[in-house]
C-alpha cells in the first residue's frame, strides 16, 4: 500500500493538481471541495481499475509479485473489481478496519476483498 501512495502522488500531481492550478490561473475556475473529491475518487478509480484489469497488478503490486484474484483464482470481473475499489475507501478510513480484519479472517483477507469476492494472490511466475 505505501508504494502505491507514493505512485499515486504522482498521479494526482499530473491529474489533479496541474489540471486545477491551469484551470484556476487561466480561466479563474476553481472546482469546490465536493467536486474535487469527486474528481480524485475518479481518477483513482481510473488508476485502480485500469491497472487490476490489464493485468490483475498495479505497478507496485508488481514489485511484490501479487495480483488481484476472484475467489477460483480467476480473473475477477469489472464488477467486483469495481466493488473492492468503493469498499476499500471506508476499509481503509474508517480506522483501517478493513484492513484490520485480515487478522481475523480465516483466509486472511482483507474486509473489502472479502465482499467483492475478490483476494489478493502470489503472481506464479
Amino acid at each position: 500500500m505505501s508504494y502505491d501512495l507514493l505512485l499515486l502522488i504522482g498521479v494526482l500531481a499530473a491529474t489533479v493538481v496541474l489540471p486545477n492550478l491551469i484551470l484556476g490561473l487561466a480561466a479563474g475556475i476553481v472546482l469546490s471541495r465536493s467536486a474535487l473529491r469527486a474528481y480524485v475518487f475518479l481518477v483513482f478509480a481510473a488508476y485502480f481499475l485500469m491497472h487490476w484489469r490489464g493485468g490483475g497488478q498495479t505497478l507496485a503490486m508488481r514489485t511484490w509479485k501479487l495480483r488481484i484474484a476472484d475467489r477460483s483464482g480467476g480473473v475477477p470481473s469489472l464488477w467486483q473489481l469495481t466493488w473492492r475499489y468503493v469498499l476499500a475507501w471506508p476499509s481503509l478510513t474508517l480506522g483501517g478496519i478493513g484492513i484490520l480484519w485480515a487478522l481475523v479472517d480465516h483466509d486472511r483477507q482483507f474486509l473489502h476483498d472479502r465482499l467483492a469476492g475478490t483476494r489478493i494472490v502470489f503472481k506464479e511466475p
